[in-house]
């Protein structure tokens, strides 16, 4: 029978060090006779219940038929992590894997135990396991799978040596949820080779090793074990919360969202965040209707609030109720933006850059030509097809935008503006007085937007605001991830119908950007000339 530790706060420290668990005369393995019905709490488990508890549970309990088809982004990134995974291996070879029926958790951390007692130098596709004992939680047993162990000098069960765990990771930063993971590996190992290991690594990108300070992250993950533990054995899912920047790639998305949107969540609004919902439950403003209804100084003295935020989000709640646009009123001004700060002019320019962050490239940029002298629309596609043409794609773009000095150059968040000084900077193309003159030219329209007007959408992101304003794209599922993919697919295949895509996608980007000035020009209209005739007093 194997020996059993309870999951407890309660572990020693010696100075900075962890004392080892247990120093028994004879090898732990794992228990021979599992219960009818065991509950495995993987590491996967605990990895994804730091981003979303809900994940967690749908992955067990769950319908595997409701799960989204995986993008080619995320299939994208799957195939990424296995070529760092290869690279980062390559170093170990040779590895030992042990030999088990796919699924056969216990066969895999006896086959695991076996090596280790072997000595084997290094060991690829273990698995730890042991049982989470505790009265309420006989019958859970906790597993890990790193990427590798690795043999070190030490003491062990099995002789002068000990293993160290190695998660193998795409992020180039040791993020928090990486490091729960490898605390974890690093307790389940402690319980198998009677000893703590000396350190946790993360393998990261560009050749990058993290140790894990295990001091500190030790009482981080007996919390979050502990938390995911109950969380998956509540009888229903944790409540739906959508966050785009986590849910996205998610392949339970199009089922939690679909439950968000009957429900009318409030994570459905903009600037609602997890903290700040919290604190609305607690004013009992759960839904769109309450809190439509709340003012402002109701919420202003919250935790990450204050009266802007406050007033944003009730505004927020308004405009997605009542599906109208809100003029936001700032320092008593009825509508903040002027014609100055949203330019109309003869000729307008509207931008848009497409980058291939694999191979550190900006490939395209996609201008948009609005002359309204002559009623024109030209859209050019100044394009790298590679990398060796980057210098020459971003002249083509200053000699083309210099054609119209003062035409005002649009786009969409702060990206082109940071990119075309970052080009001009590396291959010298403009002077700084030049630089400076050419960036006074750029024109946020996001920050126009968000500036100037609360709208009924789910995210200021271009396609959600354009879309609003009557907007559609030629290619309904195309976005930015979905452009890195055609790109690589263009790079590897040579098949130029990637290509055209990309340039169908970008075009559409510069138009819905163009769409949006139109659109917010037209709103700002009455404001303005309610604001003319004061000016005019004014100045009398």
């Amino acid at each position: 029978m194997s020996a059993s530790y309870p999951l407890t706060h309660n572990v020693i420290f010696r100075g900075s060090q962890l004392r080892p668990l247990t120093e028994p005369s004879t090898p732990i393995s794992p228990e021979p006779q599992l219960p009818t019905d065991p509950f495995w709490l993987t590491d996967d488990l605990i990895f994804h219940y730091q981003r979303c508890d809900r994940r967690a549970y749908l992955d067990i309990r769950g319908d595997r038929s409701q799960t989204d088809p995986p993008s080619d982004y995320l299939q994208k990134i799957k195939q990424d992590s296995a070529e760092h995974r290869v690279m980062v291996l390559a170093d170990y070879d040779p590895v030992q894997r042990p030999q088990f029926p796919p699924g056969d958790w216990q066969a895999g951390a006896q086959a695991t135990v076996t090596l280790m007692a072997a000595g084997a130098e290094a060991i690829v596709g273990g698995v730890l396991l042991t049982p989470m004992v505790t009265p309420r939680r006989r019958g859970t047993y906790l597993i890990s799978r790193p990427d590798l162990l690795v043999k070190q000098p030490g003491w062990s069960l099995w002789g002068d040596w000990q293993y160290e765990p190695i998660d193998i990771k795409l992020g180039k930063k040791p993020k928090l949820d990486y490091q729960v993971v490898a605390t974890y590996h690093a307790y389940l190992l402690a319980q198998i080779q009677g000893n703590w290991p000396q350190a946790s690594w993360l393998a990261l990108r560009e050749g990058r090793y993290h140790a894990v300070d295990l001091d500190q992250q030790l009482p981080k993950m007996t919390e979050v074990l502990l938390a995911c533990w109950h969380s998956l054995q509540a009888p229903t899912a944790p409540e739906v919360f959508i966050a785009h920047s986590r849910c996205d790639l998610c392949r339970w998305y199009s089922h939690c969202y679909t439950t968000a949107s009957s429900q009318q969540h409030l994570s459905l609004l903009p600037g609602v965040t997890p903290a700040r919902y919290t604190h609305l439950q607690n004013l009992g403003l759960t839904t769109v209707d309450t809190l439509a209804l709340a003012h402002p100084t109701r919420l202003a003295h919250l935790p990450g609030f204050g009266d802007a935020v406050a007033e944003k989000l009730v505004h927020q709640a308004q405009a997605t109720l009542h599906n109208r646009a809100i003029a936001r009123s700032v320092s008593g001004q009825p509508f903040p933006l002027s014609p100055r700060e949203l330019p109309s002019a003869a000729v307008e320019l509207y931008f848009d850059i497409e980058a291939a962050p694999d191979f550190d490239l900006i490939y395209l940029h996609g201008v948009l030509v609005v002359d309204h002298r002559q009623g024109t629309e030209t859209f050019h596609p100044l394009l790298a097809e590679t990398v060796d043409e980057e210098h020459r794609a971003w002249e083509q773009f200053l000699d083309l935008v210099l054609q119209y000095p003062d035409a005002p150059i649009y786009h969409f968040c702060p990206y082109e503006a940071q990119t075309a000084r970052k080009l001009t900077q590396h291959y010298g193309s403009l002077g700084r007085g030049e630089l400076n003159r050419l960036l006074s030219r750029f024109v946020d329209i996001h920050w126009a937007v968000t500036e100037a007007v609360t709208l009924p959408v789910e995210s200021y992101a271009l396609k959600h605001i354009a879309r609003w304003m009557g907007f559609q794209w030629r290619d309904s599922e195309a976005n930015g991830a979905q452009s890195i993919c055609w790109y690589n697919d263009w790079r590897t295949t040579g098949d130029r119908t990637y290509l055209e895509a990309i340039l169908r996608y970008n075009e559409d980007d510069c138009r819905a950007t163009y769409h949006i000035k139109r659109w917010l020009t037209e709103f700002a209209q009455p404001f303005w000339a309610c604001a003319a005739p004061l000016t005019a007093a004014a100045s009398q």
